[in-house]
């Protein structure tokens, strides 16, 4: 991330956003204002209503710690399976004497605790982390949800500075903490984490991201005057090398990030999944920090190669390296075929990279208009969803700079910042940010970002954590006629979560695709279930799935307007199978 950089760097950059700014003041003149044809949101913040009373705690101190900067992450999933999405948030914890060497930050008092809000028939939600057990411990930074044992109850890894949490699903509503047990404790700084099957053995197996080689070393960055101390830049400290936890089967896993050929030190923040050369093996893509970006090509024989240069995204389309935080793996131009988006720090533009489809990609930055929409803007949590339901994947984005010295030197930049809303119009991105409620001109220091329908009415809503400061529930209200299918997929001889099935639903006005997965934006974990946006038709004409194991499902004629549970067959068919879950 941009943090105390040279002089010269700074002054260089200040003219080029200047130069910038000017270019395009006509085109922010005329964002206030959209094209007929494309409709905004409405999305309306009800987390008091909601009952949700979680604030994060950061421990922003004068030694200015990177470990202050990050944030936290957020999680929608279902734990008890009651049909409803429940909303498990992360937290950090005291900084109070972090000089020692080697002291581990503790949660101390209540405040700090991570938190479990079970959503209750009314829409509202109560606390349950003591009944839960998921207290936690240590200064928290992300959360990945998979049902790695396939007993049908979604479990929570939970990642941290100086060691990290599994947490065992139990079905009664408590969580036993398996972590020794399970060998997953791992080491170092830990970021963003994401269930997947590797070797498509039915188990899911465990990808944890690491960001750098840190301690409390009190290193000053910055001008050496009062007010001017800053952050330090990630490029002083070294790279590390991710974990890779393999499923064994018997609530067992071993690490084998080497003997599979994950193990390129780097400065990971986010990770994403997809089967990006169509070649039946899911791969995976990790946004790095101020480097090179990561795309790991699975080889099908329990190895990956890392091919991020030669597939062209491991660079923005100048050549350059930027600050990679959060991402997303999704088929945005509806080709079929998987595209990238990773969000970083304001001057140096949000990257979309176009699916080529011969293991190539295109840098589409400045094609799809976000070179515009993003230039002045530092995004993290990021997520491609269908807000209006029209067929189209829009971009929903965590914003705020991490720097809180900003606006010293740069004062058309500024670390509080609103959320992003871009509406993909099926050629371009449109801002429609201003004109989707209040909620977008509210500037947070936001980080997490989680997407679901949380009252399952066929509306992608959001919760996005703030760093130091409280998390947002967004309602999506966005009047609309367009029909929504939502599938909630079972896997028996993949597994269970369905992590990793590739759908392709069609209608009339042509197929989309979708990656099932609760990974992907920063820090957090989002609804496994698969929504797609019919537009006017209210019928699915067909629906193809190829499950992990392999397995191909075709339906056909299904009816809009419901959540539709699909259970994997024993065998490829073409027979229409599901039911209507409540």
């Amino acid at each position: 991330m941009f943090r105390s950089v040279q002089i010269a760097r700074l002054f260089m950059a200040a003219v080029l956003c200047i130069l910038a700014a000017a270019k395009n003041q006509e085109g922010f003149a005329q964002a206030t204002t959209l094209p007929l044809n494309v409709v905004p949101g409405q999305f309306v913040d009800t987390t008091a209503t909601s009952k949700v009373h979680f604030s994060s705690v950061a421990s922003h101190t004068a030694k200015k710690y990177l470990l202050e900067t990050m944030g936290s992450g957020v999680a929608l999933f279902d734990y008890d399976n009651d049909g409803l999405l429940d909303i498990f948030f992360v937290n950090g914890a005291p900084l109070a004497d972090p000089s020692l060497k080697g002291t581990i930050p503790m949660k101390a008092t209540e405040r700090d605790w991570n938190r479990l809000y079970h959503q209750k028939k009314d829409g509202t939600f109560e606390d349950v982390t003591v009944k839960a057990g998921l207290q936690g411990v240590g200064y928290g930074m992300g959360v990945a949800v998979g049902d790695y044992d396939n007993d049908g109850y979604e479990d929570l890894y939970v990642t941290a500075y100086g060691g990290n949490r599994l947490y065992h699903n139990n079905g009664n509503g408590t969580f036993t903490d398996v972590t020794e047990k399970s060998g997953t404790a791992g080491s170092g700084w830990s970021t963003s984490a994401a269930w997947v099957d590797l070797d498509n053995d039915g188990l899911l197996d465990l990808v944890v991201l690491r960001y750098l080689q840190w301690d409390f070393d009190d290193i000053w960055c910055g001008e050496h005057r009062e007010g001017y101390r800053s952050y330090c830049h990630p490029d002083i400290f070294k790279a590390v090398a991710p974990l890779v936890y393999h499923n064994d089967g018997d609530g067992h896993f071993t690490e084998v990030s080497a003997k599979v050929g994950m193990n390129l030190p780097g400065k990971g923040l986010g990770i994403a999944i997809a089967d990006f050369d169509r070649d039946g093996h899911i791969d995976v893509a990790i946004a790095n920090d101020s480097m090179l970006e990561f795309l790991y090509r699975n080889k099908g024989d329990g190895t990956f190669e890392e091919v991020g240069l030669g597939a062209e995204i491991a660079v923005d389309g100048d050549g350059r390296t930027y600050a990679g935080m959060g991402i997303d793996f999704q088929d945005y131009n509806n080709d079929g075929l998987p595209d990238l988006v990773i969000t970083n720090l304001a001057n140096q533009k949000y990257a979309i990279y176009r699916n080529n489809g011969d293991g190539s990609f295109s840098y589409d930055t400045y094609q799809t208009g976000l070179a515009g929409i993003t230039l002045l803007h530092s995004g993290w949590g990021i997520h491609f969803l269908d807000y209006d339901n029209d067929g189209f994947k829009d971009l929903l984005v965590a914003q705020g700079h991490d720097l809180d010295t900003i606006e010293l030197n740069f004062p058309q930049l500024h670390y509080r910042e609103p959320l992003l809303l871009a509406r993909n119009t099926g050629k371009t991105f449109v801002d429609v940010s201003s004109q989707s409620g209040d909620v977008f001109r509210q500037p947070w220091v936001a980080r997490g970002l989680a997407i679901g329908d949380i009252d399952n009415d066929g509306r992608i809503d959001a919760v996005v954590a703030v760093n130091d400061g409280p998390a947002h529930i967004l309602h999506n209200e966005t009047a609309t006629g367009n029909h929504w299918l939502t599938l909630a997929l079972v896997g028996h001889r993949s597994n269970r979560d369905a992590i990793g099935a590739e759908v392709k639903l069609t209608t009339t006005h042509g197929s989309q695709f979708v990656t099932v997965s609760t990974s992907g934006s920063y820090l957090s974990a989002n609804d496994k279930r698969a929504h797609f946006g019919l537009g006017t038709d209210a019928v699915a004409t067909s629906i193809d799935i190829r499950w992990p194991s392999g397995i191909t499902q075709h339906l056909s004629n299904i009816k809009a307007d419901q959540i539709f549970k699909v259970d994997e067959p024993a065998q490829s068919t073409s027979v229409a199978t599901g039911m209507k879950t409540p």
